[in-house]
């Protein structure tokens, strides 16, 4: 049972959260007239609320210390993103985005998880991923959206209901996926409006912002964008329809006239991975106002997936390492990169299974991956906390990380037969709707690059300096 004191602020939680939110209105004026130092000065206040120096809690010294450090160097990349951010960005989503996603959601809920986890034994997400419905604008080849059409939506009331229960478990960070989330627009901004202490970031192709919406989402405060690109124009039209890149595009420049936050999905494949790391493509999305770039590793899900698309270790090596250098202090282009896969290193493996995360289908299902297409539970029948100690959720729970070389942190792609046990082992089913697909199909795509992509990830895992044994899980059974 959740307790009450966790479900509601006490009063002195308010009290300091107010107090950080005003500070950093304080702050950001000096941000205006001296980037550096006022991007110091928000750093220095986030440390004081964030890591109180008389608290057992105060871990992140350390980290704090290292962006410190960062922003007196003077020739540091990230005084010069600070600057743009500041330029570029409207005040409204910069101030909102700390005090959401900084305190809200790194701090504040943080405690409550932490908490959460240690009392009821079971996960619990820092960000929650939803489907608003299976609906998209487009038919892109390959995609399930095109088949599923218009069948599955999740009413406001429902995902009222997934963001209510999520603040209550800590949960400040949501993220929308699909079909097209931005088919359900005004519905996005009334749940951003009804939860202003919340940040929610959307997945979308990016063809359906028009100017109206800008005004909105400015006026909000707690929206950010990734927007799917596939590498070049040619690419991006063949897959999606003619004229959806230059659409894309001119989406980037409105946001950038109206001052958004917003970045790019990229799903990385052995077709383009050179062209979507490669200097000139990283600085045409700077160019367009991109602050983020999201890279995804490509996952052969479905029962026609093209496993040709999978990369081998050279191919995976070289993203290893390319992303980390477009994200290092020294590669003076204003963007901050992620790679889903390879940056396991720093969060222990594996984060699905509401570990970190966990989605939520437009039917409603819960799943522990957005890769991961099998459930055990539904919105409609349990609760985010029951869902979270049912059979899968829990397999997930006691079995990660499911490796402890974190360059291999996946039960499906790195450790295949994790997933077959931990489906078979709750009764899980298969939550796709057109060409439902056995874990054992699945896992099986995945075992020869396993096997060649283990000894590759043990040499950087050692070379990286983790002095640890990595866990062999390809044993007869999985295999």
């Amino acid at each position: 049972m959740v307790e009450v004191f966790i479900m509601e602020l006490s009063l002195k939680e308010k009290a300091k959260r107010a107090a950080f939110n005003k500070a950093v209105d304080l702050a950001y004026a000096h941000v205006k007239k001296d980037p550096q130092k006022g991007v110091l000065d928000v750093v220095n206040i986030m440390d004081e609320y964030m890591n109180p120096k008389d608290s057992e809690e105060n871990s992140g010294k350390a980290a704090f210390d290292r962006i410190r450090k960062e922003f007196e160097s003077g020739d540091s990349k990230w005084i010069e993103y600070s600057v743009d951010m500041v330029n570029n960005v409207d005040e409204n989503l910069v101030k909102g985005f700390i005090k959401n996603f900084g305190y809200n959601a790194a701090y504040l809920g943080n405690r409550r998880r932490n908490e959460l986890m240690r009392s009821e034994g079971c996960n619990i997400p820092w960000a929650i991923l939803f489907d608003p419905t299976s609906a998209c604008n487009l038919k892109c080849i390959g995609c399930w959206a095109a088949e599923y059409g218009y069948k599955n939506n999740l009413s406001y009331e429902e995902m009222r209901n997934i963001v209510s229960q999520g603040r209550e478990l800590g949960t400040y960070f949501y993220i929308m996926t699909g079909g097209e989330p931005l088919v359900r627009k005004d519905d996005i901004i009334k749940l951003a409006t009804e939860f202003n202490d919340c940040e929610f970031h959307i997945f979308t192709n990016g063809t359906l912002i028009d100017e109206a919406f800008c005004e909105q989402v400015k006026k909000c405060g707690n929206i950010s964008f990734a927007m799917s690109i596939e590498g070049t124009e040619a690419s991006t039209d063949a897959r999606r329809g003619n004229g959806v890149y230059q659409k894309v595009i001119d989406a980037m420049d409105l946001m950038y006239r109206y001052k958004l936050l917003y970045g790019v999905s990229i799903c990385y494949t052995s077709a383009n991975y050179k062209y979507v790391t490669a200097d000139d493509f990283i600085q045409m999305l700077v160019d367009h106002g991109c602050k983020l770039a999201w890279y995804f590793h490509y996952m052969p899900v479905g029962n026609d997936a093209d496993t040709s698309l999978l990369l081998n270790p050279e191919q995976r090596t070289y993203m290893y390492h390319r992303v980390r250098e477009l994200r290092s202090s020294g590669y003076h282009k204003n963007i901050f990169t992620i790679d889903f896969q390879n940056d396991g290193e720093y969060i222990h493996g594996c984060i699905a299974g509401g570990r970190n995360y966990l989605h939520i289908n437009s039917a409603g299902d819960y799943e522990p991956c957005v890769f991961i297409h099998y459930s055990d539970s539904n919105i409609r029948e349990k609760t985010l906390l029951e869902a979270l100690k049912s059979p899968l959720f829990m397999a997930y729970h006691d079995g990660q990380p499911f490796s402890d070389n974190y360059l291999r942190p996946c039960p499906m792609l790195e450790n295949p037969g994790r997933i077959t046990q931990m489906v078979n082992s709750s009764g899980a089913h298969s939550t796709d709707m057109i060409s439902p697909e056995s874990p054992e199909h699945l896992c099986g795509k995945c075992v020869d690059y396993a096997k060649e992509w283990k000894p590759v990830a043990d040499k950087l895992w050692k070379e990286s300096g983790h002095n640890t044994k990595s866990v062999e899980y390809l044993d007869k059974e999985a295999e």
